[in-house]
């Protein structure tokens, strides 16, 4: 798993059926990773109906959530529809698995996502990253006190 202070790898991963997200032209914004394990679950749904409701305290950090997960662009689009979903999901789905293999997080035996999170600085390096038990729900103070180290510097 990548640590703070190292370079976050670039990627581009599907938003929607039709857009696509490029991390680096995210530059001179913080950026939340959420790596998670599986749409429809019901930790991840609770994790991410968490982070949904907690947008307005990542926004004022000048913060942009991304979750990420090996379901298909199709899949997330009716999760994030079900849940009303108010930040993107990407599709770490073809090459399988290719962006969690870079950031540390893929679980080879499960082949999907480990439950991970890092946040990204504007200029581009981890400021700090967690893995969490698969089972648990991490939250959203890790990522809070994060940025607020962030907005100290």
């Amino acid at each position: 798993m990548l640590k703070k202070g190292e370079r976050a790898p670039d990627f581009t991963l599907y938003a929607t059926p039709d857009q696509k997200i490029v991390l680096s032209e995210l530059k001179g914004k913080n950026v939340i990773l959420a790596f998670y394990p599986a749409d429809w679950s019901p930790v991840c749904s609770d994790q991410m109906a968490l982070y949904n409701e907690t947008l307005k305290y990542f926004s004022k950090h000048d913060a942009m959530l991304l979750g990420i997960s090996v379901d298909s662009k199709w899949c997330h689009l009716a999760f994030s529809q079900s849940r009303n979903l108010h930040f993107p999901l990407l599709a770490d789905f073809e090459p399988k698995g290719e962006v969690s293999k870079k950031y540390g997080v893929y679980d080879d035996e499960e082949g999907e996502c480990k439950r991970a999170l890092f946040v990204i600085d504007k200029e581009g390096r981890i400021a700090w990253s967690y893995l969490s038990p698969t089972a648990i729900n991490p939250g959203a103070d890790g990522i809070l006190d994060a940025l607020e180290s962030l907005k100290k510097k």
